[in-house]
Parts: C-alpha cells; sequence; structure tokens
C-alpha cells in the first residue's frame, strides 16, 4: 500500500479520498445523516449551529442530511444513467465497425439526428412529453449520451477492425460477439475507460442542472441541483448555504476527473 501510495500522484489520492468518501455517505446515509431525508426538524432557514451544522432549508430540513441524502439520490443516479448510456453506445458503436454496410449507415444516421438537437432543449421536450420522473430522467438522459459514446467507441474500433489480426480470427470463423469481447475490448479499453469518467461528469452536471430547473429529481427527495434552487434566496441575505450543494457537485466532477487521468497515465504506460 506504501509503494502504491508513493507512486501515486497526490491529484489522484485526492480524487479517490473524495469518491471513497462520496461512496460511503451514498451507501450508509440513513445511518451516517443525524436526520431523516424528509423530516422537517426546525424552523426554516436556521443559522449554522445550534444543533445543526449547516443549518435549515426552506422547509426547516436539517440541510446536512439532506446534502449525505442528496449524495445517494444525484451520484447514484447518474452511476445507473451513465452505465445504461455506455453500455448501449459502446457495443452498438463496435457492433457497426464490425459489420459496416447499411447496418452502420443506418444507425449513423439515426445518431446524427440525436446530436443535432442540444442536448438540454431534448431533454426538457421530452420530459415534458413523459412526465418528471426518475425512470423518465434516467431513460431520456441516457438516450442522449448514447449518441457521443457510440461515435466514440465506433470511431475507436473502426481503427481495430481492418487490422491483421481481427481478419484472422474472422477467417477461424469466429463470431462478431467473440471479436467484440476478445479482440476489439481489450485494445480500446483506456479510450472507453476515459469516455466514462467524462460522460459521468456530464451526466452528472445534467441530472443537477434538470433538477435545478425543476424537471429532474423531484422534491422532497434531495438532490443537490434542486437544493441550490429550494435555497437560493439566501444569497441575497449572504449567507452560502444554496454553494454547498453546488460546491459538492464541482467536487465530485473534479475529483473523478483526476482519477480517469491517473489511470489513463498508467494505461499509456508514460513515466512523467
Amino acid at each position: 500500500m506504501w509503494n502504491f501510495l508513493k507512486q501515486t500522484p497526490p491529484t489522484a489520492i485526492f480524487g479517490m479520498l473524495v469518491i471513497l468518501v462520496t461512496a460511503i455517505l451514498a451507501v450508509f446515509a440513513p445511518l451516517i445523516a443525524p436526520y431523516g431525508e424528509t423530516q422537517i426538524v426546525g424552523a426554516e432557514y436556521l443559522p449554522w449551529g445550534d444543533g445543526y451544522v449547516l443549518g435549515t432549508d426552506n422547509l426547516g430540513r436539517d440541510m446536512l442530511s439532506r446534502m449525505i441524502f442528496g449524495a445517494r439520490n444525484t451520484v447514484g443516479l447518474a452511476i445507473l444513467t451513465t452505465a445504461i448510456a455506455f453500455f448501449i453506445g459502446s457495443f452498438l458503436g463496435i457492433f457497426v465497425a464490425l459489420k459496416g454496410g447499411w447496418i452502420d449507415q443506418t444507425v449513423g444516421r439515426i445518431v446524427d439526428v440525436l446530436m443535432a438537437v442540444p442536448p438540454l432543449i431534448l431533454a426538457l421536450i421530452l420530459l415534458a412529453i413523459l412526465g418528471s420522473s426518475i425512470p423518465n430522467m434516467v431513460a431520456v438522459i441516457a438516450v442522449i449520451y448514447i449518441a457521443p459514446v457510440f461515435r466514440l467507441a465506433r470511431a475507436a474500433a473502426m481503427d481495430i477492425a481492418e487490422l491483421d489480426f481481427i481478419q484472422a480470427a474472422r477467417l477461424r470463423g469466429e463470431g462478431t460477439l467473440w471479436l467484440i469481447r476478445r479482440e476489439i475490448l481489450p485494445n480500446i479499453t483506456s479510450t472507453l475507460l476515459a469516455e466514462f469518467g467524462l460522460r459521468f461528469c456530464f451526466v452528472f452536471l445534467f441530472i443537477a442542472a434538470l433538477s435545478f430547473l425543476g424537471l429532474g429529481i423531484q422534491p422532497p427527495t434531495a438532490d443537490w441541483g434542486s437544493m441550490v434552487k429550494e435555497n437560493a434566496s439566501l444569497i441575497a441575505f449572504g449567507d452560502i448555504t444554496p454553494l454547498i450543494p453546488a460546491a459538492a457537485i464541482g467536487l465530485v466532477t473534479v475529483a473523478i476527473n483526476f482519477v480517469v487521468d491517473w489511470m489513463l497515465h498508467r494505461a499509456s504506460g508514460l513515466k512523467d
């Protein structure tokens, strides 16, 4: 462990610590939080201290407890949404790169249509039609981010699909799924890993933005994005409480990027 820490840059250690703390808070939120997620514990907008470390929000709920439960809801949904978009997008990208022809053209044009519409506008339109619920939000954001993952996976797989060892595997009679699992994926893992980290950050911020606009995670569920909106009026009185969930969003995003950059550095084989 000591050798590992000596070889790991401070930024990566910082990122891993932030991710570890966030994961612990998300998993054990009911045990760590001093109050319930929706429990009203006092008057509205109580100051820091007096039994409430971060004060209370616009309904008299404990801000610290809401922050802890928000780690579970915001980060957990971001991971779920990113995983869905990443799995479908990367599989489709590699699949069409191997198949080519009309399959590549058809899927590519569908993806072009998705990418032609600004993501936020598309999300607002779809959520207005489908309704603002957590399953709908996860499905809409996953569909939106399938397109960029597909583009990257297809471009990376196209470079591998024309190499000699792929042609040799085809001649041996290997199937498409075998080629994807044994030949393509091992050669583009670092690229996909970087895309996963980057895409998670985009999804994480996207969920927070939708919650801030009132179309994401709905009250009374705790969410860092909606907590900024609910307590925004405190800024006019010089209270920085609304900036705490905003800072948490930025901190987790930076921490994940630190870790992903370090993992890519290790995978590249570079020493400095």
